[in-house]
This record gives C-alpha cells, structure tokens and sequence, in this order.
C-alpha cells in the first residue's frame, strides 16, 4: 500500500457505474443481483452434473467444468462490486482498483484461452478421432488447462504494474462501472505513451492469438465436415460445435467492439459491450451448452433427481 501511494496522489476513484440517477439504483440492483444468482447456479449445476456423472468424465466436459469455474470467479469479481455500488458509496480504494484489473484481465484471458483449448478439443474430435483418445489424454488435458489458466496472469500482471507507474492528481472519477485500463489511462495527468503502445501491441497479440488459433482450428474443422458424404453425418458433426461457435461469437464480438480501438475513441455507449463479455457471456454459457447438448442435459437431470428429498 505504501508503495501505491508514493506512486499516485489519488487514493481512492469513484466508480460512477451504468448511471448516475437515483431512481436508477434499485432496479439496477435488482437486475444485476438476479442476474448474478442465476450466473453462479447456473454454471455451478453444470460443474456438479459433470462431475457427479460418469458419461461425462470427456476432455470435452472436463475444459467446459473449467470454463464454468472461471466464469463464476469473473462475475464474482466484478458484479458484487456493482451491488454494492448501486446501494451504498460508489468509492474503491486504489489498491482494490488495481487489484480488480488484474483479475477481470488475469480471468477474463483465461476465459479466452480456455475457448482455444476447447476448439482444439473439438479440431481432434473431428479431424483426427482414431487418435482422439491418445492426443486428450488426461494429463495434456491438465496441462492444457494449466497453459490457459496461468498464461493470462503474466499479461495481466504486466499491464498493471505498468499502470501502478501512472500518476493520478486531478479527476479520481471513472465514468465506469469497473476498474478498466481505458478509462484510467484517461485519467491520468503523468504520460501514459509506454502504457498504450504496450497495451496496443502487446494486448492486440494477446487478445487476437486466441481467436486466430480458434479460426483455424474450425476452418480445419469446417474443410473436414465437408468430405462427410451423408448429411446427418454433417449435422452431427457441426451440432457438437454449434454451443462453442455461439460462445465465441458472443464473447469476442463484444471484446473487439471494446478493446481493438484507442483510449480517446473510448466513450461510455462501450459499457453495454463490456456488459455483454463480462457478465452476460458468464450467465448465458450454462444454457448455451446445455440447451443442444442431449448428454448434458441428461446429467442435469440425474442430478436434480438424486438432489431431490
């Protein structure tokens, strides 16, 4: 703590969330909170299914158990935060803001990182599946998972040790509902040029590899789809793909939209975008893989059975 506040002379932000409006904060709250509970149950009913069931002991269900976990350690992050904000002060101290920087960015790669892992996983299913068994087996799968859990923390903790050097001295509000490196950067009244160009080139890097790895691994997948002669085949093969697609799409449409653009560009109309990776992606993820997922759903359902008196 000593050595954040000989970095910066503010020592705490305020936190101006989706609105400033008093009769605004309730029904905010409520969303958000109902929105939170459904997130957590959500993903935890899928982690329990998948490991209280045998059918579901795959590489496939094993990353997608990982996925949920994370999931609910993002939302945990950053959505308490916003329910105490839209009741009480909107205040959090310095430290706390670089600390949740660091995880929404540390959690939030993993996330990414996770989805390259599980296309991979589908890639092999499809492309390769005589060697299926032999390429996922148990220990790469813990070692794919430890890539993608432990790779993100280096990024992260690069961008906030770099942020730790800005000094801030003026304004302390952030026209925000989370700590992010934007709307920060925007407050500062030291140079923040070593912070943006390793934010643009090395973040970019970070943040694209993943969806390029994913891009190729389904161009791969789509090409071998195509030589099935029987179509039933086809839409079998793109049905065990379809959940996953839907995930991507929602998740780095909405990462794109916001971070592949510069500092001044940033306005608060991206707060909606932010919304829909950090906290939306958490909670529809559960019925996205559930809903076309027959084994999935039958483990669900095993285990609301056994739940029940």
């Amino acid at each position: 703590m000593e050595r954040l506040n000989q970095t910066s002379r503010v020592s705490e932000f305020i936190l101006m969330g989706l609105s400033s409006l008093p009769e605004d904060q309730k029904p905010l709250f409520i969303i958000f909170f109902i929105i939170y509970l459904v997130t957590i149950t959500g993903n935890l009913l899928i982690i329990l299914a998948i490991h209280s069931d045998s059918q579901l002991q795959t590489p496939m269900y094993f990353f997608l158990s990982f996925l949920s976990f994370i999931d609910i350690c993002f939302t945990t992050t950053i959505v308490p935060r916003m329910l105490v904000n839209f009741l009480s002060h909107k205040t959090i101290s310095y430290a706390g803001c670089l600390t949740q920087m660091y995880f929404i960015y540390a959690l939030g790669n993993t996330d990414s990182w996770l989805l390259v892992v599980m296309a991979f996983d589908r890639y092999v299913a499809i492309c390769d599946p005589f060697h299926y068994v032999t390429i996922m087996s148990h220990h790469r799968c813990v070692l794919l998972v430890a890539f993608s859990c432990s790779l993100p923390h280096f990024h992260s903790l690069l961008h906030t040790l770099l942020l730790n050097q800005v000094t801030f001295c003026d304004s302390n509000i952030i026209h925000h509902f989370l700590c992010d490196f934007s709307p920060l950067v925007k407050l500062s009244c030291s140079s923040t040029f070593v912070n943006e160009i390793v934010m643009m080139i090395e973040g970019s890097v970070f943040l694209v590899t993943p969806f390029l790895c994913i891009t190729f691994s389904y161009i791969r997948i789509l090409l071998a789809v195509l030589k099935i002669p029987s179509a039933a085949g086809k839409c079998k093969a793109f049905s065990t793909c379809g959940s996953h697609l839907t995930v991507v799409t929602l998740f780095y449409g909405s990462i794109f939209y916001v971070y592949l653009q510069l500092v001044s560009t940033y306005t608060i109309r991206d707060h909606m975008a932010t919304i829909v990776y950090t906290v939306l992606t958490s909670t529809l993820n559960p019925f996205i893989y559930s809903l076309r997922n027959k084994d999935l759903k039958q483990g669900l359902r095993k285990l609301l059975v056994r739940r029940k008196p």
